[in-house]
């Protein structure tokens, strides 16, 4: 008995792979959405993973307000999560100027759609060149510390004006002694042990400095009611004793502000929203410059703008759950 084989025509209109279009949705607005979901997911592990790390060392883990303290050209002015703030501005109101141009592709107005790209384009590089800034003063630190034998981070600090302990910087109270120190390089001739570059001071510099300045006590790591404990004049002698290195600044060894593993998440959650922007900001580019070409107006239809403003807002929206879980809880 012989196979009947039937054909069914397709109907008019955009069809792609799984047939008419689904929801009204093309077969990129799919792709895109599919994209979105996975990175999602991944975005959501490398959360998840902070948040176990942050409660398991949450009597250690650095006070944010502490560490986002800057803001520029305002040296010296303690302003946490100011600048922060602003970066999440910029990047939330680039989301409002796609969605200007989005809607202005519907309404095949190619001159509103250029506008509105331009300043989504220039938010975010506000918000990379920001981003870059504040990666700076991470790494480069401002007040120093020592790390004991143990691992555990050493800060100092004096009582205030406002009856308040203030951070003090290694530079304020180190005493210079006359000690040549090298630096383990194979320019050296040390060529079986090489490290990063000497601190501004020695520790034995920091320990006599403190000894030579009563005023100054050292703060551990413990967070005791929601302040970092500060030792006794007594203990914060007996406590430096245990300090093996200066530490400037942070990097993926250690950092001065805490636990290691802050600096660890902050770099690599940071950075790969970091990454998600920059290439946002690049694909933007190309779709502005098809803007002023007339390619969509052309085609009369602004779908791919559409496309890159689902990525867009994507991106907005991790940011604003990365600074609520890694800046402000």
């Amino acid at each position: 008995m012989a196979a009947t084989v039937t054909t069914t025509a397709t109907t008019t209109g955009k069809t792609w792979g799984g047939g008419n279009e689904p929801m009204g949705a093309s077969y990129g607005k799919m792709m895109m959405w599919f994209f979105i979901v996975s990175d999602a997911l991944t975005f959501s592990g490398f959360l998840a993973a902070y948040g176990f790390s942050r409660f398991k060392f949450i009597e250690t883990w650095p006070i944010a307000d502490e560490v986002f303290n800057h803001f520029p050209f305002m040296h010296g002015v303690d302003a946490p999560m100011y600048y922060v703030a602003f970066m999440t501005f910029i990047l939330i109101f680039s989301s409002v100027t796609m969605v200007l141009a989005v809607d202005a592709g519907h309404h095949l107005k190619k001159t509103k759609v250029a506008i509105y790209m331009l300043l989504t384009i220039v938010g975010g590089f506000i918000f990379l060149g920001s981003q870059a800034w504040e990666w700076k003063n991470f790494i480069k630190g401002e007040f120093g510390a020592v790390e004991t034998k143990g691992g555990s981070i050493l800060q100092f600090v004096k009582m205030g004006e406002n009856g308040k302990y203030e951070r003090v910087a290694l530079a304020d109270f180190a005493a210079t002694l006359p000690t040549d120190r090298v630096n383990k390089v194979r320019s050296n001739g040390i060529w079986f042990e090489e490290t990063a570059a000497l601190p501004t001071y020695s520790v034995e510099e920091v320990k006599e400095g403190l000894k030579a300045h009563p005023e100054v006590l050292v703060r551990t790591e413990k967070i005791v009611k929601k302040h970092k404990e500060v030792l006794s004049r007594e203990e914060s002698l007996k406590r430096i004793e245990d300090a093996t290195i200066v530490v400037e600044g942070a990097n993926l060894i250690r950092n001065e502000y805490g636990h290691k593993l802050f600096a660890n998440f902050f770099f690599f959650i940071t950075g790969f929203h970091g990454f998600h922007v920059f290439s946002g900001v690049m694909i933007n580019v190309l779709i502005f410059f098809n803007v002023l070409l007339g390619t969509y107006e052309k085609r009369r239809s602004y779908e791919m703008v559409e496309k890159v403003g689902l990525y867009w807002h994507f991106v907005d929206l991790v940011w604003v759950f990365v600074f609520t879980f890694f800046y402000l809880v």
